[in-house]
């Protein structure tokens, strides 16, 4: 009797982002009508729950870090083609669009990611550790990239606005790799151990590396599992991009029919497209791993601006019109708190349940001023 329920739990990750890749092909030309937005809604949702699952099969045959970067990378892989294609479409927030979804997916990861997992982390287990060299040399890199990405724009004068000019633009594309490339070449290779979980006593103090092979879990699954887990990865994670594309209009017509600043947009999309690692990183906390959390929080910021801004330059060969990155007043001083939060949450090493609910309130505190600026 066993057998039929065993089957019956590995047939819906299978079965999840096929069907969700079929709504996103037939609905891709013709997605007005309201039944027809449900079932793009529905399909959404289930390439989320998908895109965690197999995350998570190939993160545990990998292992960590290159389980959470190869999410973090393949979430905003997407993510910088869906921010090129809206770009292509012209409108009205083209040129801060952008800006406001890596500005969005900074603010939803350091605040909303690390806050929940903290949260759960920490109502679980009252205290949760995590290695504060490695963290701390993930917000730093964050800190630079964002510094000459988001902020430096703001001040420049060669080009009007809150615009680089082209040989800035270019500088700021490959400075944005060079740290990411070398964040990445840290984390995996030099000094991989300051991003695995790690133990400690009553206090929180960290005492050494957790043992993930006797944590009660399975063993990692074959290669050939791995493999298709990696494959409807992609597939998951493409349909999630493109399903929230076809949602766009509509969130675009609501957004205009509430009067609300067009910056709501590039809100809402990003939040669905960090569901999937929002997930996922929760559920680590709650298994006392808030350092994968915290690696995947970070992990997606950093990609986010790395990846992000090289594309949209060359993307800018092509498209017209101006490119603005720098931040505005509010958005810079909401960014200036978060970093100065995050900097006395990674210091100790160690979170309890009040710098979680400090980090979410700076996430409501950002989404209520981006919806009553």
């Amino acid at each position: 009797m066993s057998a039929p329920a065993s089957t019956e739990r590995l047939r819906w990750p299978l079965v999840l982002p096929v069907v969700s890749a079929l709504v996103l092909a037939v609905t891709w030309f013709r997605h007005d009508h309201w039944l027809e937005l449900t079932l793009v809604t529905v399909a959404l949702i289930a390439s989320i729950v998908a895109a965690v699952h197999h995350a998570e099969v190939v993160a545990h045959k990998v292992g960590e870090p290159f389980g959470s970067l190869i999410l973090a990378v393949a979430v905003t892989v997407i993510e910088v083609a869906l921010i090129v294609l809206l770009m292509t479409s012209g409108g009205q927030g083209a040129s801060t669009y952008a800006r406001d979804t890596v500005f969005a997916a900074v603010m939803i990861t350091f605040n909303g990611i690390v806050g929940l997992s903290l949260l759960l982390g920490a109502r679980k287990h009252h205290i949760v550790s995590f290695n504060a060299s490695g963290t701390g040399s993930a917000v730093t890199t964050v800190i630079a990239l964002a510094g000459i990405a988001l902020v430096l724009p703001t001040f420049t004068t060669s080009a009007a606005g809150l615009a680089y000019s082209t040989s800035q633009l270019v500088f700021a594309a490959v400075a944005s790799l060079a740290l990411y490339g070398t964040f990445v070449f840290t984390q995996t290779i030099r000094h991989r151990d300051f991003f695995l979980p790690v133990s400690s006593d009553e206090q929180g103090k960290v005492t050494g590396l957790l043992d993930l092979d006797e944590d009660g879990h399975a063993d990692p699954p074959p290669a050939s599992a791995a493999w298709v887990s990696l494959g409807l990865l992609i597939v998951s994670l493409v349909s999630v991009v493109g399903l929230a594309k076809l949602l766009s209009p509509t969130i675009e017509n609501v957004v205009s029919d509430l009067g609300l600043p067009y910056a709501v947009v590039g809100v809402v999309i990003a939040l669905f497209v960090l569901a999937p690692e929002s997930i996922a990183a929760g559920r680590n906390a709650a298994r006392n791993r808030v350092q994968l959390s915290l690696n995947l929080a970070y992990g997606s910021a950093m990609a986010s601006i790395g990846l992000t801004i090289p594309a949209v330059a060359i993307a800018m060969i092509w498209l017209s019109g101006p490119l603005e990155l720098g931040l505005e007043p509010t958005q810079m001083i909401l960014f200036a708190l978060t970093i100065v939060v995050t900097a006395f949450t990674v210091v100790q090493g160690r979170a309890y349940t009040l710098q979680g609910v400090v980090h979410l309130v700076l996430l409501g505190a950002w989404l209520f001023l981006t919806v009553q600026p």
